[in-house]
């Protein structure tokens, strides 16, 4: 689940924090969303899952294949923890090619343990005891022994440069190209090829203030990533943005507050 493409956007705010010793293994990154009001909002595919508190229920959210609609609720705020990449199938204990792209109750994963964390969750006044609660949880599944992927971290990370080659990689790691294209699915959801791509645009999308700003051109953010050309930055954003790259800059230049589509806050 892909953070926005504004941190803060009208009455929107997105906050991250670094996760509790312990749960950072496989914990990225803590998060608060507040909305302001209910709405659908775009979310982006960052290769990462994330578990979601939003006030009616726990969740994953997976956006590997692309682009997708999530429906937050008119509550004060929403919590999340987003999973390292390379860590979702270990963690939640199947394969994330398995999950469908968007959001998944947890107690359909996890069972009991996750109808615990709701109850636990519901009279939380705050997103910092929510966040404590999640935590929690997390540490609670790592205490029954869950066994990771080092294979697909280490694939993950690798897979991040813009002159790896998946070949490479597997040689690297001392795996065949079908051995990690195995692990990777299991882990993330899709092969590694398919996870480089949505990593480089995901970099994108690190990089369009700068080109909103005139800082830089679509054509210098393309070279820098490792595209090919601007074209094919393009193709990679019609394809797991459902819009092209000028679009998505343009959306970020939007003025807050302003009655326009949504901008993926």
């Amino acid at each position: 689940m892909g953070v926005p493409l504004r941190r803060r956007s009208g009455r929107s705010v997105y906050r991250e924090s670094v996760p509790a010793p312990g749960v950072d293994a496989v914990i990225e990154s803590a998060w608060t969303g507040q909305v302001g009001r209910g709405r659908s909002l775009r979310v982006f595919p960052d290769g990462c899952a994330d578990l979601v508190w939003d006030g009616r229920g726990l969740t994953v959210v997976t956006t590997a294949c692309g682009v997708l609609r999530h429906d937050l609720p008119s509550s004060l705020w929403t919590v999340g923890l987003r999973l390292r990449c390379g860590t979702g199938g270990a963690l939640l204990g199947l394969p994330m090619s398995e999950l469908p792209s968007g959001a998944t109750a947890l107690s359909t994963v996890w069972g009991s343990s996750a109808r615990r964390a709701e109850e636990a969750l519901a009279p939380c006044t705050t997103p910092a005891e929510a966040r404590r609660v999640l935590e929690s949880l997390v540490a609670e599944r790592l205490r029954q022994g869950v066994e990771l992927d080092r294979l697909s971290i280490a694939a993950a990370r690798a897979l991040r440069s813009p002159s790896a080659g998946t070949a490479q990689v597997a040689a690297d790691l001392g795996v065949s190209e079908r051995g990690l294209r195995r692990h990777v699915r299991h882990e993330v959801g899709v092969g590694p090829k398919e996870l480089q791509r949505v990593l480089r645009f995901h970099r994108f999308l690190t990089r369009v203030e700068s080109v909103a700003r005139e800082r830089a051109s679509l054509a210098d953010v393309a070279a820098e990533l490792g595209y090919a050309d601007q074209s094919h930055l393009g193709r990679d954003c019609r394809r797991l943005a459902g819009a092209t790259p000028g679009e998505l800059v343009r959306s970020w230049a939007r003025r807050p507050g302003r009655n326009v589509p949504d901008t993926g806050e």
